[in-house]
């Protein structure tokens, strides 16, 4: 056994974000193994419930000790939640075992529940993408400042080529790419998972006239490769709050807002580049290289919701409708019998 063997659970947590900060994930990301860790541990039970974390030795952690934790954690929580939280031990005691701290992982003997794959929510209606990006492109003289070109830059980014809220907002200079009509986007994916999207004239197009727009308001030093590729009215980064209040300022501007999914916002963009991507034929490993997706299940529910919509949308049409009537008030045999 490591001489760690007698370390505290206050210390090893601290062991373990350090060695997770190498992996390069965002600060939310780690925020959120900090609090998961830290919640959980502060729910064991008996008694070791009132030391502090940088007392309780890691060897008190038994599946016993942590079956009991789990389920003071869980009981006021949903499901997705305790579930992360059993990702994030599990991954700890996995690191802990690597280490040679403690001789096994204890999460198996800890029950977790079941999370259900989320369901996709796109931008609803045939043509409000089209729409948003139309709006988005005229100057508003209602804007104190209006900048047209960013926000349309930022807004064809995630309707053409799916990047989450935290990948836009990770994008440099560099990352746009490529000749002319091999042209990508370099993206750092979730979980440190790169990933290579490509880029159609029209975004390309769309981004040249951004950067050119920077150049004009802030100088060419402004567009330097190394530079973030998504900035404020002042230049500056643009930061994760900022990005959330320029889409919805161009929901409103388009007049779109009971088109958003509720609690998708961002996240509704990137929905309805996968939906258009399955529509369109593109297969769930297609979909799941484009959206750097961990699981084929993930880009799955994609190609599923589409054929669900296809089958309404075909049962919808009228003339099923008068057939069904006709069929149903047949005397005679199956279809294909002549009667006799």
């Amino acid at each position: 056994m490591h001489d760690k063997a007698g370390d505290s659970v206050g210390r090893l947590i601290e062991e373990f974000l350090t060695d997770r900060a190498t992996r390069k994930p965002s600060p939310h990301t780690l925020a959120a193994y900090r609090r998961d860790l830290t919640t959980v541990a502060t729910l064991v039970p008996d008694k070791a419930t009132s030391l502090p974390l940088d007392q309780l030795p890691i060897t008190a952690l038994s599946p016993s000790v942590m079956r009991a934790a789990f389920a003071r954690f869980a009981a006021p929580r949903a499901a997705a939640s305790v579930h992360r939280a059993w990702s994030t031990w599990n991954s700890f005691f996995t690191f802990l075992v690597a280490e040679g701290v403690v001789p096994g992982n204890p999460m198996p003997a800890v029950g977790r529940p079941r999370t259900p794959l989320l369901q996709p929510k796109p931008l609803r209606g045939e043509d409000t993408p089209e729409e948003l990006l139309a709006a988005v492109a005229r100057e508003d003289g209602r804007q104190r400042d209006p900048w047209p070109e960013r926000d349309l830059a930022a807004l064809a980014l995630a309707l053409c080529a799916g990047l989450r809220l935290s990948e836009l907002l990770a994008l440099r200079v560099a990352s746009l790419a490529g000749r002319e009509g091999e042209r990508r986007v370099d993206v750092a994916g979730k979980g440190g998972r790169p990933r290579t999207v490509p880029i159609e004239a029209g975004l390309d197009r769309v981004l040249a006239d951004y950067l050119d727009s920077r150049r004009r308001r802030f100088g060419a030093r402004s567009v330097r490769p190394d530079s973030p590729l998504l900035v404020d009215r002042r230049g500056e980064p643009l930061r994760r709050g900022g990005l959330q209040y320029l889409v919805e300022s161009c929901y409103r501007r388009a007049g779109i807002g009971d088109r958003v999914p509720r609690g998708a916002r961002l996240h509704a963009l990137r929905h309805t580049f996968a939906t258009r991507l399955a529509e369109d034929g593109a297969s769930a490993a297609e979909i799941m290289r484009l959206l750097g997706h961990a699981s084929l299940a993930s880009s799955q529910t994609y190609i599923e919701v589409t054929a669900g919509q296809q089958r309404a949308a075909v049962r919808s049409n009228r003339t099923n409708r008068a057939l069904a009537g006709l069929a149903g008030g047949r005397a005679g045999g199956p279809v294909g019998q002549s009667p006799a």
